[in-house]
């Protein structure tokens, strides 16, 4: 079965020999401390966690890829599970052969967008779920690419989505309609098996991560809403996953699928802060509410225990 789900198998033992080694932990390193996991998930259900967001009240809203699923949690309680999207008759998903619910993103009213990769044309895009509703798409995307990362701008109404097939990333509005391509190029594209991965909004740019180069990129959202060039802010990182700033500055936290987690730094330096001995299963994503820091596993690469772990954030 070729699968190298939440995108990093074939190629990931290659970049990691070629790349620069960051710092090593054997557990949680400033400035996090006292990591803990708090919630395990079912690998035989396919709760394999790809993405989250964080409400107001500290609830973690995940997507389970591969059991195509949308589900709420809090710390220490069973997934309560709010969508489960519709299967494929035949799926045909680029790179992973099945279907894949990836990035989530959650506006202040409780509405939930997610991306949904089937490779086929009458599912994959940007679907909403609200409230007390039933899912469903508001935009289409290529059925021959994978949408990934998700971020939303509750400021103009639009959404943004990587494809880490194509190496683009995508904009539409909110409410639903056409998608078009917002910013493409090399630092976008992938190498050998996916380009742009995360994605987040922050201080008037849009940044993402390149999985294959092991980047952290950088990409200004100019006076007239187009994509300005695209900045390479930090190298040397393979596996990159997504990743949550830590605060207002320029600091992030970033998940790495070869099960590790790193403090990059605004100039571009970076340390590793958690590992599989705090944890660690894969992770996938990164979510920072307050103190606290969320760091789900989906267990791709170890076949073991995914979960969702939680550390404190020093400030």
């Amino acid at each position: 079965m070729r699968v190298r789900t939440s995108l990093t198998t074939l190629a990931a033992t290659a970049v990691l020999l070629a790349s620069p080694a960051t710092a090593t932990a054997s557990a949680a390193a400033q400035p996090l401390s006292a990591p803990h996991i708090t919630n395990h998930f079912q690998l035989a259900a396919s709760q394999q966690p790809e993405n989250i967001t964080v409400d107001r009240i500290g609830a973690a809203y995940l997507t389970f890829s591969f059991a195509r699923q949308i589900v709420r949690v809090t710390p220490g309680s069973r997934p309560h599970v709010l969508a489960t999207l519709p299967a494929p008759a035949k799926a045909n998903t680029p790179n992973l052969g099945k279907a894949f619910v990836g990035g989530i993103a959650r506006a202040d009213d409780g509405t939930l967008y997610v991306t949904y990769a089937t490779g086929t044309a009458d599912l994959t895009g940007v679907w909403v779920v609200r409230p007390g509703g039933r899912p469903h798409r508001i935009a289409a995307l290529p059925a021959d690419g994978l949408p990934n990362g998700l971020a939303l701008d509750q400021r103009t109404d639009k959404l943004y989505v990587t494809d880490s097939v194509h190496g683009v990333i995508y904009r539409l509005p909110a409410c639903g309609g056409e998608a078009t391509v917002w910013a493409k190029g090399t630092q976008l594209e992938p190498t050998t098996f996916a380009g742009a991965n995360g994605l987040k909004l922050h201080n008037g740019s849009v940044w993402a991560t390149n999985l294959d180069r092991g980047t952290v990129l950088r990409i200004p959202v100019t006076a007239t809403g187009t994509a300005g060039k695209i900045q390479v802010r930090a190298t040397g990182m393979p596996s990159i996953d997504d990743f949550a700033f830590t605060g207002h500055g320029d600091t992030l936290l970033a998940a790495r699928d070869d099960n590790q987690v790193d403090l990059v730094r605004p100039d571009g330096t970076h340390s590793t802060v958690l590992t599989p001995a705090d944890g660690l299963q894969t992770p996938t994503s990164i979510a920072v509410h307050g103190s606290k820091v969320y760091v789900p596993s989906a267990a791709y690469m170890t076949g073991k225990d995914p979960n969702l772990l939680i550390a404190h954030l020093g400030r």
